[in-house]
């Protein structure tokens, strides 16, 4: 038997997970009524608790991007025709598969960093969440458009503020706006390096740009790479993530 709401694995029966201590609602596997409720009984759906960040949580700008770049040159190749079809793709259907082809390209990224491996048919899952992450990305580029129109640094920092939302939408299987919100809280310790972090990573893009048209399909996943990397390190990954 599982959590309904974090997913961690519980004693049959049990109306209360030992990991996030949540009532667990009539109806999962193995669940029972509250004392003195009648056979089928409904317990009243409950949202899950928001993410709270680690403390002092704080950017890391040279490990992490060093980080990706490991992670992605294992198999550049592979990921430079990821970078390939992401580009074509955006190009062909523009806004629509933005969201979901972000989200597939951090599925990538995460499953090689915990298995060290991933499969091509990998990129695609991320249409498993396509609402959620079309929608995601739709707010994230109004608000940063919003912000980039009064000042650029505003239209930066709003960007930097949401770029783990994708994350927390394929890992802890948030809604767009709950993951929007878990992004902001992890970030808003280290507003000005988490800044730095994303800058970085777009100056490494647009390199990559300058220096050969090419080079941006390297450069354009070690962007996901590091955000995955950084991802594990502050908030890690649930040990019950399937894709």
């Amino acid at each position: 038997m599982f959590c309904q709401f974090c997913g961690a694995q519980i004693e049959p029966n049990s109306r209360f997970c030992q990991k996030c201590g949540r009532a667990q609602s009539v109806g999962g596997a193995g669940s029972m009524p509250p004392p003195g409720m009648p056979p089928g009984y409904q317990a009243p759906l409950q949202s899950p608790p928001p993410f709270i960040p680690p403390p002092g949580a704080h950017a890391q700008i040279g490990h992490w991007i060093g980080s990706g770049w490991h992670l992605v040159k294992e198999e550049l190749g592979v990921f430079m025709l990821l970078s390939l079809l992401f580009v074509l793709l955006n190009g062909l259907v523009p806004i629509i598969l933005q969201g979901p082809l972000i989200a597939g390209f951090y599925i990538v990224c995460t499953k090689k960093l915990l298995y060290g491996r991933f499969e091509l048919g990998d990129f695609f899952k991320g249409f498993n969440f396509f609402v959620a992450a079309l929608v995601a990305s739709l707010i994230i580029t109004v608000f940063t458009f919003i912000g980039t129109i009064f000042c650029i640094i505003p239209g930066l920092v709003i960007a930097a503020m949401y770029q783990f939302t994708y994350l927390f939408i394929i890992d802890k299987k948030m809604d767009f706006w709950p993951a929007m919100q878990a992004s902001h809280a992890l970030v808003k310790s280290d507003y000005f390096g988490f800044t730095l972090f994303f800058i970085a990573a777009i100056l490494l893009n647009i390199i990559g740009l300058i220096c050969c048209i090419v080079g941006v399909l390297a450069t354009l996943p070690i962007l996901y790479a590091a955000v995955t990397v950084a991802y594990k390190e502050m908030v890690g990954f649930e040990p019950t993530t399937n894709f």
